[in-house]
């Protein structure tokens, strides 16, 4: 099996990772492309509702817990003090895609842009102890820099930046 294309978008707390991930699957789904994400939390997270059927497997001690509907599944892995699985370990769960997009896991060695608005909470720029970073995704003016900038919101250009740099082939219709 090949190891999939993976891109990332990397940037402090309120720099737009989000809502680019967002535009960028939106954009590539429309180009007709089969894209997973994942995301990384720096924080204690639950995508379980108290009370739920679930909720009370996993409270009960569960290792996984998977909850499957004619429209969806889930699994939700508990680690239990164990550490946080590598990022190479979760890229291999999920199914074959065209492109998996990356939000977060900002010091893997995977071609990335970095976020960046006038708003965040952190504006240290990333790239330029990151060589991993191909361009910058910008609210804002940007200088002092040989990397391509994008307006922030001109998300067929990033979404074409991103196909060239991972080597997308045609869609499958």
């Amino acid at each position: 099996m090949t190891a999939p294309k993976v891109f990332g978008i990397a940037g402090w707390k309120n720099s737009g990772k989000t809502g680019l991930a967002v535009r960028l699957v939106t954009e590539f789904t429309r180009r007709g492309y089969s894209i997973s994400t994942i995301k990384h939390a720096h924080h204690d997270f639950d995508i379980d509702k108290v009370g739920a059927d679930s909720y009370r497997h996993r409270q009960a001690g569960a290792h996984e817990v998977t909850i499957v509907s004619g429209t969806r599944y889930a699994i939700m892995h508990e680690l239990r003090g164990a550490p946080e699985p590598e990022f190479e370990e979760i890229l291999a769960r999920l199914a074959p895609c065209d492109l998996v997009l990356i939000e977060g896991y900002k010091r893997e060695p995977i071609p990335k842009i970095e976020a960046r608005r006038v708003e965040a909470a952190n504006r240290q720029p990333l790239a330029p102890s990151d060589p991993h970073i191909r361009a910058i995704a910008a609210d804002h003016a940007v200088a002092d820099t040989a990397l391509p900038v994008f307006d922030l919101d001109d998300t067929g250009a990033i979404a074409d930046f991103i196909a060239a740099i991972v080597g997308l082939g045609q869609a499958r219709s």
